[in-house]
């Protein structure tokens, strides 16, 4: 259980001027928080790694979890409950969903619903898998992000299988859904159908399901709110992280160069490896600063800091790093927003914008804020 302290304001870096913002402490106390969202309210659903979804209500983190699935889940290393995305609908049919390695180390999607009586508390006994995706028997790789895109669609972003250098080719691969951003209906067919609309619908041999694919391990992908903009944070292999970003006029079917490529360079093959069918990111950095693993975030469209409207924040598991990039014409600058000592897991997104950031490793949520905001309370 929770208790309540008095508010903790981290001055984590001193190359946000510009800006003027912290991270003030929400809840600390979690189990591997790997995911942050809403449901349409002011509540923060919040992911733990371990198989359960917590809820912060304004003032704590409730004791009973909204969702228990461990008996379910195999956790550990980069498996585990992974994310949940409400249905666009919640408030009218309570369907939810979420992302889980099972007992068999392959990765399930599953549907779930609020209980009648209490909001706060899933119904267990209404699960139902809506696709499981075979998994090799490499244990990293796994993918984890579901987020509605603005058709209302669920958009699944799947690992490449796992090891090192993509040895099966998945994600290159169309025949099957490793290393892709899939795009499914989930209010027609069952348990779910493919769209119309989707690039390899009804073709011979790819699956329906793609969206897009030549993607290493889409951990974190978000939706601008305001434009439908998608932004995807893909894992680099030995030397370069990247972030890609397919607009909202796309018709799909892009392919983001793994693993012929990581970034904007050449991985196998060693030379000529570009094809002009690629399309590249809008943002790479390296691992020469103690980077390793992108963690990708949100465009920020909230009100509190005028001064981040229309960044992009994305940070890294290993060093730490905060980053936001501003965009001039159609070339995104990245800079340095914080530089901390967080294990930085995932960013997440509340109903009116704002953004949070987890920390995996200490059980801990920040919530982004102006230096001068007004002071509250914090959990612990």
């Amino acid at each position: 259980m929770t208790r309540i302290l008095p508010i903790l304001l981290l001055l984590l870096a001193a190359t946000v001027a510009a800006q003027d913002v912290v991270l003030q402490q929400l809840a600390s106390g979690l189990t591997q928080p790997v995911a942050l969202t809403h449901a349409g309210d002011t509540r923060l659903f919040i992911t733990q790694q371990i198989g359960t979804i917590v809820i912060f209500d304004g003032t704590a983190v409730r004791a009973t979890p909204f969702l228990d699935i461990r008996s379910l889940v195999l956790s550990g290393g980069e498996r585990g409950l992974l994310s949940v995305a409400f249905d666009p609908h919640y408030s009218q049919n309570g369907f939810f969903f979420v992302y889980y390695t099972n007992k068999n180390g392959d990765n399930s999607i599953a549907r779930y619903k609020v209980s009648a009586g209490d909001p706060n508390l899933a119904d267990v006994s209404s699960g139902s898998i809506l696709l499981t995706i075979p998994h090799p028997t490499f244990a990293n790789h796994n993918g984890g992000q579901l987020q509605f895109g603005p058709d209302g669609y669920l958009y699944i972003g799947t690992g490449d299988g796992g090891s090192a250098g993509d040895p099966g080719n998945n994600a290159q691969n169309i025949d099957q859904l490793l290393g892709k951003i899939l795009r499914i209906d989930v209010d027609h067919g069952s348990p779910y159908s493919v769209p119309a609309s989707n690039p390899f619908f009804l073709r011979p041999g790819p699956r329906g399901e793609i969206w897009a694919y030549g993607l290493r391990n889409p951990w974190r992908f978000s939706f601008d709110r305001e434009t439908g903009d998608l932004w995807i944070g893909d894992v680099g292999q030995d030397n370069y992280e990247e972030v890609d970003l397919q607009l909202a006029t796309s018709i799909g079917g892009e392919n983001y160069g793994w693993r012929k490529m990581e970034g904007f360079h050449c991985y196998n093959p060693a030379t000529n490896c570009i094809d002009p069918s690629f399309t590249m990111p809008v943002i790479e950095y390296s691992h020469t600063l103690g980077a390793c693993s992108i963690s990708g975030g949100y465009r920020y469209r909230g009100t509190q800091i005028p001064a981040l409207r229309g960044a992009y924040l994305y940070g890294d598991y290993c060093n730490g790093t905060i980053s936001s990039a501003t965009q001039t014409g159609a070339v995104w600058t990245p800079k340095t927003l914080f530089t901390t000592s967080i294990s930085i897991s995932s960013f997440g997104e509340d109903v009116a914008g704002e953004l949070y950031v987890l920390d995996v490793a200490k059980g801990i949520v920040y919530k982004i804020v102006p230096r001068n905001g007004p002071r509250r309370r914090a959990v612990r």
